[in-house]
């Protein structure tokens, strides 16, 4: 199974595609949070280790037993994969590699933050973040859904503390956009010391948000890194 953690502002839907590019390789299976889509009623969290705490019992139930599962986050997603790879570990639950993205390292501390900006300031800021603004964002009915929603996650991303220091066993495999100008090159690499197991590192062509247009190449190259040595 291939486990797929959204970023900032994002639902499960943004990984549907991916069921049918990934075909019979993986069953990919989103993780759904509070504030959108279906629970677009709940209140959204607001902090990286709650919610990995909140949601690891939907998850076992859903991956089942002795599932062979690989994580994957982009951004926030990253750090909440990573948080959810530590109390996956103490569940039956086989996870055999983490893929993060567009992240730095677990205690890399957020130097540009939007947290606490006017909405049209924060807006702009994860606009810059991002290199792109979501056209839903213009439509005043669909703003007033989503802006509570990113604004909850910037916070926990921006806030994010790791709830131990200890690494965790799983290989890690880094990925990020070759122009990413939110994350750098060297702070992709940081992950290799947030695991006792095997690390790698790729580039992809495109910015922080590079994955809206590459997932079919991230997905075969997650196939051929859990295919590698675990």
């Amino acid at each position: 199974m291939l486990l797929c953690v959204p970023f900032a502002g994002a639902g499960p839907s943004f990984f549907h595609p991916w069921r049918e590019l990934a075909g019979d390789r993986w069953r990919v299976v989103p993780v759904e949070l509070p504030g959108r889509e279906r629970r677009f009623l709940e209140t959204p969290y607001r902090n990286v280790v709650e919610a990995a705490k909140n949601s690891v019992d939907d998850i076992v139930a859903e991956l089942g037993a002795g599932a062979r599962t690989v994580l994957f986050g982009h951004s926030l997603g990253a750090v909440l994969a990573y948080e959810l790879v530590h109390l996956l570990g103490t569940r039956d639950v086989r996870v055999e590699r983490l893929v993060v993205s567009g992240s730095p390292g677990p205690w890399t501390q957020r130097e540009r933050r939007a947290t606490g900006l006017p909405d049209e300031e924060f807006l702009a800021r994860v606009e810059e973040f991002a290199g792109f603004r979501h056209e839903a964002l213009d439509h005043p009915e669909m703003r007033e859904l989503i802006l509570p929603v990113l604004q909850a996650d910037c916070e926990m991303h921006e806030n994010y503390v790791p709830s131990t220091d200890d690494p965790v066993s799983v290989p890690i495999c880094s990925l990020r956009g070759s122009s990413d100008g939110l994350v750098s090159a060297d702070q992709g690499r940081e992950w290799r010391h947030a695991t006792t197991g095997g690390f790698g590192y790729a580039e992809f062509p495109g910015d922080h948000m590079y994955l809206v247009d590459r997932a079919r190449e991230v997905l075969d190259l997650i196939e051929a890194e859990s295919a590698g040595p675990r």
